[in-house]
């Protein structure tokens, strides 16, 4: 089964001129029928729908067409024939593959791979590591500010303790 232009366009939310321009400069071809000259119509796939809807959204992120372009085409030049079946991750600048929750690939610096902090898993990394260490009371203190003091100091921000202190005296 197939979708025509105009149906692709209303599915993905985008003008039939981006379509065509995506088509013609080979950035989304149709996988069913591409046009053939005047009168022929592209018949797009419900894949390459999923992968005109990612072009987009990324567009919407901030990603310029020219990052997106090469992105897809680094993912081509790997062999990723589905572009449909991948996940891709931006900050609005860059495009990242993510193959694995381990393994996410900058698509834009040649393959270079990158990595990401999971805060839950330093979180129970740091709990399972505090279960056999000692750890000691904190003495009571006299003044709310002291305690603020106290709290900030404990966990390195000295800022934050400059302004108790400030605040204190």
């Amino acid at each position: 089964m197939g979708y025509r232009g105009v149906t692709a366009c209303h599915a993905v939310s985008i003008s039939y001129r981006q379509l065509d321009y995506w088509a013609r400069t080979g950035l989304v071809v149709p996988s069913i029928r591409d046009a053939s000259g005047s009168g022929t119509s592209r018949l797009y796939s419900f894949r390459d729908l999923v992968v005109l809807k990612v072009v987009k959204r990324l567009l919407d992120a901030g990603v310029s067409l020219q990052n997106i372009r090469k992105a897809i085409e680094t993912l081509r030049s790997h062999g990723v024939a589905d572009l449909a079946g991948i996940t891709l991750i931006s900050d609005g600048t860059s495009v990242y593959e993510c193959r694995s929750p381990e393994e996410v690939v900058d698509l834009l610096q040649g393959g270079q791979g990158v990595f990401g902090i999971a805060i839950s898993g330093a979180f129970k990394e740091i709990q399972g590591s505090l279960s056999h260490l000692p750890a000691e009371r904190a003495a009571p203190s006299t003044s709310d500010g002291d305690r603020e003091s106290e709290a900030a100091e404990s966990f390195g921000d000295e800022l934050a303790a400059r302004r108790a202190r400030r605040r204190a005296g």
